[in-house]
């Protein structure tokens, strides 16, 4: 991905959300620009309009930690918008957004076997293991049960983007589809800023642009997001209408991974409606040889290979 063109569109479409009375300013009138013009950017950030019209045609490279703090304040940017910026600009410096090189292989590599062991403990809530790419690695039972629209029945490895913008049956999965394709793009831009030489994931994303227009209309906003936690609907073909709480955790081991569990609040209807889902498993399992269980290789509930 071009980093200037990044860049340059994000602090566009930042400055365009804007208006003036969103930052104490009086518009006044003949106004022929939407959202702030770089001018005032420039004196909210307390910078020359020269070198903010330079930060805007994408050359960040060398901009300073103050200078760019000022600049997130002037835009109003919040936490993950601040470090969105702050990875773009890492990047146009050559500086890996994790402070190391990060490990460009062809295809994702299985779960460690301990890994596995670690989702399969989880007995209260589905689990799963999830990539920067959007690749569903590892479930637990429970995840494989929940997300069995998802995984289907096998053959490449399953990825939450794909099915969100390619499968129709993610329409009736995701009662509020909009606000799940909205979190999906935020989520790939923030991966995208952080290593925009992510070949596999330029790889996605062009996939995706060129198969949907609902995808590429989001991805053209340069909106980003973390996950984090929180609540969302579901609706499972097996039991109807779920509503879950979610977290995520970074697994810091194995950098770009991220442990996602869901619950529900004990009692509910979506509580008694997940405890029918616990005793489904949408894989029955398979014969596994020694040699696959000395390799650590992933157990049954595993779908499909990786990409």
């Amino acid at each position: 991905m071009d980093n200037k063109a990044e860049v340059r569109e994000f602090l566009m479409s930042r400055r365009a959300r804007l208006s003036p009375a969103d930052v104490g300013l009086t518009a006044g009138s003949n106004r022929r620009v939407a959202g702030l013009r770089r001018s005032e950017v420039a004196m909210l950030a307390d910078v020359s309009v020269e070198y903010y019209a330079k930060l805007e045609r994408g050359d960040i490279a060398g901009a300073s930690s103050a200078v760019l703090e000022s600049l997130a304040e002037a835009l109003l940017l919040d936490a993950t918008e601040r470090r969105h910026l702050l990875d773009l600009a890492r990047a146009a410096d050559g500086i890996p957004a994790s402070g190391r090189p990060r490990r460009h292989t062809a295809a994702q590599q299985p779960a460690r076997l301990a890994l596995q062991r670690t989702l399969d403990a989880i007995t209260g809530g589905p689990a799963f293991i999830r990539d920067r790419h959007q690749n569903l690695i590892a479930t637990n039972d429970f995840g494989a049960a929940f997300y069995s629209p998802v995984i289907g029945t096998g053959g490449r490895t399953p990825n939450l983007a794909r099915f969100q913008f390619l499968d129709p049956a993610s329409r009736d999965f995701y009662p509020d589809w909009d606000l799940f394709a909205q979190m999906c793009v935020g989520i790939m831009r923030v991966e995208a800023g952080r290593d925009p030489h992510d070949r596999a994931l330029q790889d996605l994303v062009g996939e995706l642009s060129t198969r949907s227009e609902a995808f590429a209309q989001l991805w053209s906003r340069h909106d980003v997001r973390t996950h984090g936690s929180g609540s969302k609907r579901f609706h499972h073909p097996l039991v109807g209408e779920l509503t879950l709480l979610y977290e995520e955790l970074a697994v810091t081991s194995d950098e770009g991974l991220s442990l996602i569990v869901y619950t529900a609040e004990p009692g509910s209807a979506s509580d008694e409606r997940l405890q029918l889902l616990s005793n489904w498993n949408a894989v029955p399992p398979a014969p596994q040889t020694p040699s696959d269980a000395d390799a650590g290789q992933r157990p049954a509930h595993w779908s499909g290979d990786p990409e």
